[in-house]
């Protein structure tokens, strides 16, 4: 019997897995905070609009993207696993009742 050899079909494996999502430069939640953002101006914006003008409207919509924008901005620099770190020396005198 001759000996037959199989050849399997390689196919590049995408080893970016173990990274956080990015997407024009926000990464992970902040891209949901972004599009947020943009819904809140946009329709912001047109409720606005409706009621009291173009120029108020335009004037809400600018204020609310900056606002948000300047949000991300300072949260994402401070890290996407960003928590409240209590700064300060802690005594813990009894962990548990007897």
């Amino acid at each position: 019997m001759a000996q037959e050899t199989e050849s399997y079909t390689a196919y590049p494996m995408f080893k970016g897995l173990q990274r956080p999502l990015e997407f024009m430069g926000l990464q992970g939640r902040y891209i949901t905070w972004a599009a947020i953002t943009a819904a809140v101006g946009i329709l912001g914006f047109m409720l606005v609009y409706t009621m009291a003008g173009f120029i108020i409207g335009l004037a809400f919509a600018v204020i609310a993207i900056s606002c948000g924008a300047g949000l991300i901005m300072v949260k994402q620099r401070r890290g996407l696993h960003s928590k409240k770190s209590d700064k300060g020396i802690f005594i813990y005198a009894t962990m548990t009742k007897l």
